[in-house]
């Protein structure tokens, strides 16, 4: 092999829901060049809840977009499962999209003339499947909906707009679901109550989470915090506390 050439993927493993490998992301050119992410190599465990953080411009939002195909690499390979995202035409990276990821948002992105239960089963119902009607019964309690399923996001406070997302992006059974500042527009209170569905989904479901959140208290519900400075991993923390993540933002700049 020449100096040149760049090394194989490593292998898929069974514990990975999704993997990065070498992954660059570059805007602008010239003086206004950015390295948004810089040769980043990292993998995110199945039946793993994984936190990512870091200051304002540290790449967290940009890993997250590409790992969950909303954006796409400079160089480098996305995995979701053993699929290689950089193999799929537009088509399949839409039907990927939709039934091996789950997204929540901070914005909800909730359908306003929909009632939450339409809002649940949406993914389902604009890709022509039938919903698992056990299963979604199954989420609907574990998020506490049962009683707000006929309502509107419009009658609904925003904790209970959250909760929609929350069991929408459960909904489909995905392989992975992405999280970004899933309590940013919420209260302390419901957004506890979201990250511990999300915690349930993970240890009750063998759901695979990755969050971005600038929050260490948010983080401290994960298992495992991924620090990103200048677009690297510069730091990980396993079974985190938040006085932990603290201590290891604050050395970071965040």
């Amino acid at each position: 092999m020449t100096a040149t050439q760049n090394p194989p993927p490593p292998p898929a493993t069974s514990t990975a829901a999704a993997r990065t490998v070498d992954a660059c992301k570059v805007y602008g050119a010239g003086d206004t060049l950015v390295n948004a992410l810089d040769h980043v190599t990292v993998e995110f465990e199945r039946g793993r809840f994984t936190a990512i953080m870091g200051p304002s411009g540290s790449g967290k939002s940009t890993l997250m977009h590409c790992v969950a195909g909303l954006d796409t690499l400079t160089s480098g390979q996305i995995f979701i499962g053993d699929t290689d995202l950089s193999s799929l035409n537009e088509r399949q990276l839409t039907r990927l999209r939709r039934d091996t990821i789950g997204f929540v948002f901070q914005s909800f992105n909730l359908v306003p003339t929909l009632t939450a239960a339409e809002n649940i089963t949406l993914p389902m119902d604009l890709a022509g499947t039938a919903p698992d009607a056990a299963w979604i019964d199954t989420i609907v309690s574990t998020v506490n909906l049962g009683d707000r399923l006929k309502h509107r996001p419009s009658e609904l406070s925003g904790g209970q707009q959250q909760r929609v997302a929350v069991a929408r992006a459960l909904a489909s059974r995905p392989s992975i679901v992405f999280a970004d500042e899933p309590t940013g527009n919420l209260d302390s209170r419901s957004g506890g109550e979201i990250l511990q569905f999300m915690r349930t989904a993970v240890d009750r479901f063998q759901q695979s989470i990755v969050m971005v959140t600038h929050d260490p208290v948010a983080a401290s519900y994960a298992d495992r915090v991924v620090f990103l400075a200048d677009g690297r991993i510069v730091d990980e923390i396993l079974q985190p506390t938040a006085e932990a993540v603290l201590e290891r933002q604050l050395r970071f700049g965040n």
